[in-house]
């Protein structure tokens, strides 16, 4: 066995006696965990988490490498938020007819 390689062993014969210390499966199961990409949280999930990391970076009680690390995730949060109202604007302009690349209005406020 060449150094840096993992042996699989046949989950049908048994493992002789070079390998008894080694892994028993094919690692499939490790693959696949690694393969699969995080859940995006849903657009409300996002922001409510977007709001407390706000917060408690406004408290100013975390560490500054805490305080990077909300931040950090407060970016990507706002990502996928606008990623979701991007998305959500898109639908409502295929449902009002309109193309997307037609030229939004500006919006007017009547009551004043």
């Amino acid at each position: 066995m060449r150094r840096g390689y993992v042996e699989a062993v046949s989950p049908w014969k048994p493992a002789d006696s070079r390998n008894s210390a080694q892994c028993t499966t094919t690692g499939l199961d490790d693959i696949e965990n690694v393969a699969r990409k995080p859940k995006t949280p849903a657009f409300e999930e996002a922001l409510k988490e977007l709001e407390s990391l706000v917060e408690t970076l406004e408290q100013g009680d975390l560490p500054l490498e805490d305080s990077l690390k909300s931040f950090e995730r407060g970016v990507t949060l706002t990502r996928i938020c606008q990623d979701a109202l991007k998305e959500a604007e898109q639908k409502v302009q295929i449902l009002n007819g309109e193309s997307p690349t037609d030229e939004l209005e500006p919006f007017t406020d009547d009551r004043e």
